[in-house]
């Protein structure tokens, strides 16, 4: 359980981060003079003297006092004598510890909150020539969520349309559990031998996963619509080129681009028009090939490299871990949105050592009363 202070406190209560403090005073009081009382009639019990002979009667009375003549019952009372004041030794305890429990014993936990005001969009071509390569493309995304603090992180898909798999977020979790998902869908499409070899319910997985992105006959990979879909997941984008980015001063944008740029069909826009209207919103897009490296000679993969460095774009032909790491530093300086850091503290119950001294306690307690007992 806890409960938030306010965010401009703390830097105080930093200090005060192993202080425990007793969140219900009034009731370790109210608790203490009761277990104060319990514990004054059980001494007083305890102490009662045993009955002894009354001088005026006849009749004859004795205790066990006078019985311990004999070595072994007196060793055998001087046991038993221990043992009663070891048991109400324990159980005092264990009902202070209790108190102290009862008090709710917490610590101020204080910690800093590190957010960021980027929008990072991973836009993924899923067209039959690049869904081979999807798979690394996604370890690729990985690499580079794992790198990123604080942003906001979205993924869409496209073939002739595109998909959202899940919108702009910072909870990390999430992005990495359905990147991974989706890691571990498109590991059967990567050779023609992984295809043949595609079970009903693989394949079914796969088509799950590409669903709402082939929604237009007989055209695939439209890369300048799948790109400016892409881009009208991150605020301020508009699709006239005569449009501003009002967010722009507020928020920093970019789309990491993987596609082959191979189109078969007729695109509402090109690549070129996507990147126009992406940079006029002042987003910044990168790229990554997806495609054989026998291609990276072939014309379609020297214009996208040229379209996305010409308007300051990093264009990633090898997914190395070299190569992301130049991508997270060219995003972090060219894209770099502000940081902004606060400090939080929380009150929190840590009822955690009180209950295990007073299990402890307890046990031995129940161990020495059962010895009593014998």
């Amino acid at each position: 359980m806890g409960i938030e202070f306010d965010r401009s406190l703390g830097a105080v209560n930093t200090s005060m981060n192993a202080l425990l403090i007793w969140r219900w005073p009034w009731a370790m009081l109210v608790a203490a003079l009761i277990a104060l009382v319990l514990l004054v009639v059980v001494w007083f019990r305890s102490r009662r003297r045993p009955l002894a002979a009354d001088p005026k009667q006849d009749a004859f009375s004795w205790n066990i006092s006078a019985d311990l003549h004999n070595e072994e019952v007196s060793r055998q009372y001087r046991l038993w004598t221990t043992l009663k004041r070891i048991a109400f030794a324990l159980l005092t305890l264990a009902i202070i510890s209790s108190v102290a429990l009862i008090g709710r014993p917490s610590t101020v936990n204080s910690e800093d909150e590190q957010s960021n005001t980027r929008d990072i969009v991973l836009c993924l071509d899923v067209s039959g020539s690049t869904l081979p390569y999807d798979r690394e493309i996604i370890s690729t995304y990985l690499d580079l969520v794992s790198q990123f603090q604080g942003e906001r992180i979205g993924l869409s898909i496209f073939n002739s349309t595109s998909r959202t798999v899940f919108p702009l977020t910072d909870d990390y979790s999430l992005v990495t559990k359905q990147l991974s998902s989706a890691k571990e869908i498109l590991g059967g499409v990567q050779s023609q031998d992984d295809i043949d070899k595609m079970s009903d319910k693989q394949y079914q997985q796969i088509s799950d996963w590409l669903d709402g992105t082939q929604n237009i006959k007989d055209q695939t990979s439209l890369i300048g619509d799948g790109l400016v879909s892409c881009a009208a997941m991150l605020p301020g984008f508009g699709y006239s080129s005569s449009t501003q980015n009002s967010n722009s001063t507020q928020r920093s944008a970019s789309i990491v681009l993987a596609t082959d740029n191979v189109v078969s069909g007729t695109p509402q826009y090109t690549l070129q028009q996507a990147l126009d209207l992406a940079k006029n919103a002042q987003i910044s897009v990168d790229g990554i090939f997806a495609g054989p490296d026998a291609s990276l000679n072939d014309s379609t993969t020297k214009a996208m490299k040229n379209q996305i460095e010409s308007d300051g774009g990093v264009f990633l032909s090898e997914r190395s871990g070299a190569s992301i790491d130049e991508l997270v530093r060219e995003i972090d300086t060219r894209r770099g949105g502000k940081s902004q850091q606060a400090s939080q503290s929380s009150l929190l119950d840590a009822p955690g050592w009180w209950v295990l001294v007073i299990s402890i306690l307890f046990i031995g307690y129940a161990i020495t009363v059962w010895r009593l007992r014998r």
